[in-house]
């Protein structure tokens, strides 16, 4: 595959979720979000085929900014409490 043209920003943790299908994997992705201070970033690697979809959707409704994106990485960062 290409290289991004961006670099992908730095983060704090890391989640291998595999295929965990959405419902799963918002309530695991909840929990470790939790486990880092507001600001700190978790990378997800999700190979679900709705992920490209599901985390920017949930990462929308729950306020937790999503960083960068390149299926099957994602940067997420803990919002501010």
């Amino acid at each position: 595959p290409a290289e991004s043209p961006v670099p992908p920003p730095p983060h704090d943790g890391d989640w291998d979720a595999g295929d965990m299908g959405c419902g799963d994997l918002v309530l695991e992705l909840r929990t470790r979000l939790r486990m880092l201070e507001p600001g700190q970033v978790l990378r997800v690697r999700a190979t679900d085929p709705g992920a490209p979809a599901d985390i920017p959707a949930w990462c929308g409704l729950t306020r937790n900014p999503l960083q960068f994106q390149d299926h099957p990485h994602y940067w997420i960062a803990r919002r501010p409490d």
